[in-house]
């Protein structure tokens, strides 16, 4: 099948890709010439597990083109998908402006029997303004499809090729049948195709979004309450999670949720709601839980130095919000960052892959270390906010040798605190008492 994919973010690389390896003849369709250059040399532009190999591969094949040419793009494609960015704007709502000109550009260059495809995350409604656009654009109906993606940054090829379910929305019984048809190479193990109005395919993306983000905020509160209630969140959380109604699924506490996704899906969700006269409170709060928990860590540090953060040097383990991704955005460590450096402290950071993200923002506003161990010299502490599996067993006498106090404060419970008491260290994790 000849399909056209617009944007070359996230969503719409992955995408683009993991139907190229299925043999469909891809185009990608970008208004960044830059970028597009740098694919066309296969350079990828973020870093995705297993996707530099796909791509290169499948470039080699001809199977998969990258072009800022829309009418080259979309003149042939059976299907297009659109993977433009939707941002929040001032109220949390989704900022539509660079859909609508996708629309408007494309809508010449489409085949009379194309589908075109929501890979974006977008609020209800938007499939009937994009039909109501283009049939006034061209003087006839359109077929407009929804199919949200649900991918994992960091597993992102895998949840493409075994994904646990295929949501689209549709009007017409045969464009679902078009795109079962596209899908039908990914689900072989009979996982589920489900077919919809474009209204609750679209409803559906926020909803998980948004449930997700709740797991996460709930078991943040909890965290905090436990830490003064003389309990363990881990034992709390093994004590509910074999209860086959709750299970363990985003029950884990931390410093916070970032990302392109939840932090936006929430607030996008909310925003829908307000507008529709209902009043989000369950939204609201998981928004705001977040918004404080990225303040914990912060919070513990200033505490243990006794509000005198001046001077003091801190070592920051993990940038990424959330490891195997070198995505910055909303990402906890910024809000720890800021708040140190607002405080007069000496930031030295470290991370695998999100390094040079950060040093675009903040340049020689902090230090940046080569390696994990780097980072520790002389430092008065250790913060941890992103669980990359190079911190999960580091050489503690190192980290002994190498730091100038021994005290860590983990954002995501990495370390057992009876073996940190044993080492000597000073040791503040997240919903559990500190040693």
């Amino acid at each position: 099948m000849k399909i056209g994919v617009v944007g070359t973010g996230y969503v719409g690389l992955v995408t683009g890709t993991c139907f190229a390896d299925s043999g469909n003849a891809v185009t990608c369709l970008d208004i960044n010439a830059d970028k597009v250059a740098r694919l066309q040399r296969g350079e990828i532009p973020i870093y995705e597990p297993g996707l530099e190999e796909l791509v290169v591969r499948n470039a080699r094949a001809g199977r998969l083109r990258f072009t800022t040419d829309t009418a080259a793009a979309i003149r042939d494609a059976e299907v297009v998908f659109l993977a433009v960015g939707t941002p929040p704007a001032a109220d949390g709502s989704a900022d539509l402006s660079a859909l609508w000109k996708v629309v408007e550009s494309i809508g010449p260059h489409l085949r009379a029997d194309a589908v075109v495809v929501t890979k974006s995350t977008v609020p209800v409604g938007t499939c009937a303004g994009i039909e109501r656009r283009l049939k006034a654009a061209l003087g006839r109906d359109c077929r407009v499809a929804s199919n949200p993606e649900f991918l994992k940054e960091g597993a992102a090829i895998e949840d493409f090729q075994k994904p646990d379910r295929v949501v689209v929305g549709v009007r017409a019984a045969e464009v679902g049948e078009v795109l079962r048809s596209l899908y039908a190479p990914f689900l072989r193990t009979e996982n589920p195709f489900l077919v919809m109005a474009p209204e609750s395919a679209e409803m559906t993306k926020y909803v998980a979004n948004a449930l997700l983000a709740t797991k996460i905020s709930f078991i943040n509160e909890v965290a905090n309450l436990c830490e003064r209630m003389e309990a363990d969140i881990d034992d709390v959380r093994r004590g509910i999670g074999h209860d086959s109604r709750i299970g363990f699924a985003f029950l884990f506490p931390g410093a916070g949720y970032g990302g392109s996704c939840f932090p936006k899906d929430v607030q996008a969700l909310a925003a829908m709601a307000r507008d529709k006269g209902v009043a989000p409170r369950i939204l609201t709060a998981v928004h705001e839980t977040n918004r404080a928990q990225k303040q914990v860590l912060g919070e513990k540090i200033a505490a243990h130095f006794g509000g005198h953060l001046a001077g003091r040097k801190v070592a920051v383990w993990g940038l990424a919000f959330k490891p195997r991704t070198d995505d910055v955005r909303d990402a906890p460590a910024l809000d720890l960052i800021e708040r140190l450096l607002a405080e007069g402290a000496a930031v030295t950071v470290f991370d695998p892959e999100a390094t040079e993200n950060v040093r675009a923002m903040y340049g020689d506003r902090l230090a940046y270390a080569a390696t994990p161990m780097e980072a520790l010299d002389g430092a008065d502490c250790l913060a941890i906010v992103t669980e990359w599996g190079d911190f999960r067993r580091p050489d503690f006498d190192e980290m002994a040798r190498r730091m100038k106090s021994r005290t860590i404060f983990d954002g995501r419970n990495l370390y057992a605190p009876r073996e940190m008491r044993a080492r000597g260290f000073a040791y503040h994790a997240i919903g559990k008492a500190p040693v």
